[in-house]
């Protein structure tokens, strides 16, 4: 099969090649799917886990990307609730070669249902993003009806489901970025817009919640406006950032079924966008990754046309 592999840490995605791979094959519990459709992180070139496995051996030349949507072709001994033939979407783990390939193996119970009516494309934008959102709000935010919410990087892949799943649930959101992005976060749902070139963070005054996907200054500065009892929830991890009578938690994305199909749900009735930034084949991957910071949303690697 065909896969994008990194082997060059240092070499960042410049370092990235196609290049053919033997199919994988079902372990316990797994799935094999053809992938149709893969998101990526260019963030994952810093992890850990793309580069050493659990027990910090190299196990390079790995396959990245976590997010997919496609088909089921196999499955593992003792797997069970999914079928062949069936369309899933979900996240792989992060210790396992990824999504950036014809075929993957994947822990059935990290996948979740694709609707027909739901493409590929949006499929795979959804896992990584979605998720993220949803836990960040829900399980360490514990958002409430009525509470503000602070929203960094309001207009990005992941600022953007953030500020939409605020709104459905009732919270008021203020957004940040750079100029350019105020009307995209605006027309994500962010009610007000704080402008990190040229405004000052403090001006958003005090809130409930603060989701940061920036850390360093930005994320200690922001737990400034943190109010008592309130939490700063951070995905760009481990921080020094303290609220001074609030809570402040950083985490790191977990698969789960349920929650995937909450996302998905609100996908097709018009209650979630997906904020898809670019969308190349397979082949045309490794130039794409190289042009992913210029681009504000996700990329997409069509594997299949």
């Amino acid at each position: 099969m065909k896969a994008i592999v990194v082997t060059d840490q240092a070499a960042g995605t410049a370092g990235m090649k196609l290049v053919e791979r033997p199919e994988p094959q079902a372990a316990i519990n797994d799935v094999v799917v053809r992938v149709h459709a893969s998101g990526f992180v260019p963030d994952e070139l810093t992890w850990p886990p793309t580069w050493t496995d659990r027990l910090d051996r190299d196990r390079t030349p790995s396959i990245p990307g976590h997010e997919l949507a496609g088909v089921v072709t196999a499955l593992g001994y003792g797997t069970r609730g999914l079928s062949v033939g069936q369309r899933v979407f979900g996240l792989a783990d992060w210790y396992r070669d990824g999504t950036l390939a014809e075929h993957v193996a994947v822990e059935a119970r990290n996948l979740a249902p694709l609707p027909g009516d739901v493409d590929f494309t949006v499929g795979a934008s959804l896992p990584i993003s979605g998720l993220t959102a949803w836990q960040g709000l829900f399980e360490h935010g514990r958002l409430q009806a009525g509470q503000s919410v602070l929203v960094h990087g309001a207009a990005g892949a992941v600022g953007s489901m953030v500020t939409q799943l605020a709104r459905e649930f009732g919270a008021y959101v203020i957004g940040t970025g750079r100029a350019g992005h105020r009307q995209a976060a605006l027309d994500f749902g962010a009610q007000a817009f704080v402008d990190l070139e040229n405004d000052a963070l403090e001006d958003a005054g005090e809130v409930d919640l603060v989701f940061d996907v920036f850390g360093g200054d930005i994320a200690k500065r922001s737990a400034g406006l943190v109010r008592a009892g309130g939490t700063l929830v951070t995905i760009a991890g481990p921080t020094e950032a303290r609220p001074a009578n609030g809570l402040v938690v950083d985490f790191v994305v977990e698969a789960d079924r349920a929650q995937l199909g909450e996302i998905v749900q609100r996908v097709r009735d018009g209650r979630l966008r997906t904020n898809i930034g670019n969308v190349s084949t397979l082949d045309d991957a490794v130039a794409a990754f190289n042009r992913t910071k210029r681009i504000n949303g996700k990329t997409i690697i069509r594997v299949r046309p």
